[in-house]
């Protein structure tokens, strides 16, 4: 057998596309020609292609990030999977029934539940409720706890699905959302919903995009999917994002504004922001007010139609403490009605919980809002 080495014609031979796969080819061409590489290089290379990361930070800490992002997702879906198997989680155990997938749109993600007490006379008022998840993870089957806590108060919820990053970025998830709202405009009443009673919901990334949307039904817009919003006429009664992620463009803001922010905390909203906005430069920048959509608030351009009420609701130790708060201003310095209510000591989402104190009070404010906009 000789002792010389093979050409590595395999790896070299591998279309380059990435930085990863430069440099994975180097690493195993170099170790081939003797010159040996330290392992742990190769291996944090191949994790990397593996898990398809990408971005300017060093490999390792983008590695991280990436971990750190998996277990997060792991623990949401885990909670979630948990939950439904509780009895309580039953429809019919709350007088309610559940209408399943239905399409507002013609792609398979485009699709939505419907929440709704089985024995109301007459048309109800109704919530299009928008799950958060970091716009890359989660459902409207995971946010099951939310609509089955607005139906219980008597609203119909359409508890819909959108199309998650990284594989569709942004604006991927605000179209499909303003194709929602303006579906259900046209098909409430067939749900025994009341199309002049229409509410806007969601937590965290949620929250980013009912406020994007509601942009959409009180601003004239260039954008073809906000024009068809602005022009089906439906603007909500009011307006409820929780815990909202309301400016995702500046991750690093939150790390001047908490300074002790863990680094896995860090580590979410940052790759939040890389994998949303992937592909975003090349839109045209008036766009990125659906990323962004608090600066469109804090900006003086007056809306062709008035801003709906908002109910603005967070934790204490939550990180968008800031964007809750900014918002607040903002439509108070519009002129607009808003509602902020903070709850002391908790953090992101802590309104899932719903048996601990503050979620609690979280509802029942929530409850009371609701039934005087209502009216």
């Amino acid at each position: 057998m000789s002792d010389s080495v093979p050409p590595p014609f395999v790896l070299t031979r591998i279309p380059r596309t990435s930085r990863e796969d430069v440099r994975l080819a180097a690493l195993v061409d170099g170790a081939l020609a003797g010159d040996v590489p330290a392992w742990q290089d190769i291996c944090l290379t191949v994790a990397a292609l593996a898990w398809g990361v990408t971005g300017s930070e060093s490999l390792p800490v983008r590695l991280r990030r990436r971990a750190t992002m998996y277990v997060v997702d792991k623990f949401f879906y885990g909670i979630s999977a948990l939950g439904q198997l509780h009895p309580a989680s039953r429809p019919e155990r709350h007088g309610l029934e559940k209408v399943r997938d239905l399409a507002y749109g013609d792609l398979p993600v485009q699709r939505l539940d419907v929440w709704r007490p089985k024995d109301a006379k007459g048309p109800l008022p109704a919530i299009v409720y928008v799950h958060g998840g970091g716009f890359r993870i989660l459902s409207k089957d995971t946010h099951w706890i939310m609509a089955l806590m607005f139906a219980r108060a008597g609203y119909v919820v359409f508890n819909i699905d959108y199309h998650l990053a990284p594989a569709h970025p942004f604006p991927i998830a605000v179209r499909d959302v303003a194709r929602a709202w303006t579906w259900v405009a046209a098909h409430a009443h067939e749900y025994g919903a009341d199309p002049s009673r229409l509410f806007l919901a969601g937590e965290s990334a949620g929250g980013n995009l009912v406020t994007g949307l509601t942009v959409a039904t009180c601003f004239e817009r260039k954008e073809p999917w906000a024009r068809e919003v602005f022009e089906c006429g439906a603007v909500p009664k009011a307006v409820l994002p929780a815990c909202g992620l309301l400016q995702v463009s500046e991750p690093d803001r939150f790390r001047a504004r908490w300074p002790h922010m863990s680094r896995a905390a860090h580590d979410q909203v940052v790759v939040i922001a890389e994998e949303y906005l992937r592909g975003s430069k090349e839109l045209p920048s008036e766009t990125l007010d659906f990323a962004d959509p608090l600066r469109v608030f804090e900006r003086d351009e007056a809306p062709a139609r008035p801003l709906p009420p908002f109910f603005v609701a967070c934790g204490t130790r939550d990180p968008l403490l800031d964007d809750a708060r900014r918002l607040h201003a903002a439509l108070q310095r519009r002129g607009s009605p808003s509602e902020l209510r903070l709850y002391k000591g908790e953090l992101h989402a802590f309104h899932a919980a719903v048996l601990t104190p503050n979620a609690r009070r979280f509802w029942r404010d929530t409850y009371a809002f609701l039934e005087q906009k209502a009216q």
